[in-house]
């Protein structure tokens, strides 16, 4: 590999191995949008976290809205280290091939770094609340079908903004994998 290629420090959402398989801009917020799950990476004294997570992405602040209890190993890490990593990802089917190397499976992710800011503003917190709420549960809203959030459950729970400084998507979505004519072919059942 060239020296440049995994100079992480200066390219860290873009560098890709295989470039055919980068998302534009476009795509890449559609899978954000579309994601269910995230993943938070934060660290502390040099070792490494990861907490899965709801999340919902804000486009007009290109910025990534999570909450957390008010004390815990995301808020003590935050208050550390701003820097974070997240990722999001979606998976298919298994792709077998009769090369060790090459078995695989369809996916797509985003991975975005930044840094994150707890939100103070009560207002700001209520916003990414309730916004968080209504991408996983769209047909529900507060005062109906839920008791509006009040000022006592805001001081209970922390909520984060990541700003998104870069990010990159990925989608390998092939049918099957890289297959060998030097071996002998996988029966039609395994591509199923």
């Amino acid at each position: 590999m060239p020296p440049d290629y995994y100079d992480l420090r200066t390219r860290r959402a873009t560098a890709q191995r295989r470039p055919q398989h980068a998302l534009d801009e476009a795509a890449t917020r559609a899978l954000i949008e579309r994601s269910q799950i995230g993943h938070i990476a934060t660290m502390w004294d040099g070792q490494p976290f990861i907490n899965p997570t709801t999340f919902w992405y804000d486009a007009e602040r290109h910025a990534i809205f999570f909450h957390s209890n008010i004390v815990g190993r995301v808020r003590a890490n935050a208050g550390q280290n701003e820097h974070v990593c997240f990722e999001t990802s979606a998976f298919g089917k298994l792709l077998p091939s009769n090369v060790a190397l090459e078995f695989s499976l369809q996916y797509e992710s985003v991975v975005a770094f930044g840094d994150v800011q707890v939100v103070e503003d009560f207002a700001e917190k209520r916003q990414a609340l309730y916004a968080l709420i209504a991408k996983y549960f769209p047909a529900m809203a507060a005062g109906r079908e839920f008791r509006p959030i009040t000022d006592e459950e805001l001081k209970r729970t922390s909520v984060y903004q990541i700003v998104i400084e870069s990010w990159s998507g990925k989608r390998n979505w092939s049918e099957r994998a890289d297959q060998s004519p030097d071996w002998p072919a996988l029966a039609e059942e395994w591509f199923r």
